[in-house]
């Protein structure tokens, strides 16, 4: 699948907005996080600003941007529609949260679990849209939920390390947590990549034919002489050796540097605010990466009609 610019950046931007919020959430209602004014003010208008981001950029990927506000009216069976909503909803519980730390310097435990649960589902939705795909084998598995869920904790977490660091809070246990998120996250990808690597695909093209029960099908002629809409946005291929140097990348982006920041960063307290903006930067060109990659290396069923083998 052709790996969209804007989609990359909605799925990467909005993940960590809503991680950083939901944990912000979580840790604020069991009393982990001080209700203190300057850094509720700043976490939440990172998360807001980057959730905000992500969701205009995902409507440049649309033929009318203008339009985009009809997608609403398909929540009974579009996750893309449910996933607007969601995400719409959620300022509604992120606004009064951010109004009682910020204001009044309390968290109000109501909107503060309602924004956790709403972060939570929106993030579940945006994998949705993905999964529920059955035309891509590669997205529609029970790894493209988890991956989602553990990279959007990862980077949220990633943030909320920087700003308790930035503000002398104490950052062991978020630190914990944010450790605890990248191991998951790296379990997560490798589960997914083995998939991806040993799966040859349920389609074939005589099961899409309906001829396979008379032998081998194979492609006579190419449908057409010139590339068009199907091949350019479905048709996409990466080179493995390239998708292997990407998949380093995000090893040693996503996972590795941010690992070994916070280590350091706990270890050498003088030199912990570098070490978590190297983490939260790593994290953020890692994740970057390992979203392009989850579009380039997945393939359409339509492909079978251009020649693959199985889809």
């Amino acid at each position: 699948m052709y790996p969209a610019y804007s989609v990359i950046f909605f799925t990467s931007a909005s993940g960590a907005g809503y991680g950083l919020m939901l944990l912000m959430s979580l840790l604020g209602v069991f009393g982990v996080l001080p209700s203190e004014r300057w850094f509720g003010l700043t976490g939440f208008l990172i998360g807001l600003i980057a959730v905000t981001a992500g969701l205009l950029s995902s409507t440049y990927h649309l033929g009318r941007p203008e339009r985009a506000w009809r997608a609403f009216s398909q929540w009974r069976s579009s996750w893309l529609s449910r996933e607007g909503m969601l995400a719409v909803f959620t300022y509604v519980p992120a606004g009064l949260t951010a109004l009682g730390w910020v204001i009044w310097q309390q968290i109000w435990w109501m909107p503060a679990l309602t924004l956790l649960i709403a972060a939570l589902a929106t993030i579940c939705a945006t994998a949705m849209i993905y999964a529920s795909l059955k035309t891509v084998r590669r997205w529609s598995n029970g790894w493209t939920l988890p991956a989602y869920l553990a990279m959007g904790l990862a980077s949220g977490s990633l943030w909320l390390a920087l700003l308790t660091n930035l503000f002398g809070l104490d950052r062991f246990i978020v630190s914990g947590i944010s450790i605890s998120t990248l191991i998951a996250a790296a379990i997560v990808k490798y589960g997914y990549w083995r998939f991806v690597d040993t799966d040859i695909g349920t389609a074939t093209a005589g099961s899409a034919t309906g001829l396979g029960k008379y032998g081998k099908v194979r492609l006579f002629s190419a449908p057409h002489t010139e590339e068009n809409y199907l091949l350019k946005e479905m048709g996409f291929k990466v080179a493995r050796k390239h998708a292997l140097k990407l998949r380093r990348l995000v090893w040693l982006g996503a996972i590795v540097v941010p690992l070994a920041a916070l280590i350091l960063a706990l270890l050498l307290p003088a030199v912990s605010l570098p070490l978590s903006c190297l983490a939260v930067l790593g994290n953020a060109l890692g994740t970057l990466a390992e979203r392009w990659l989850f579009f380039a290396e997945a393939r359409h069923v339509v492909t079978l009609y251009y020649g693959a083998e199985a889809a």
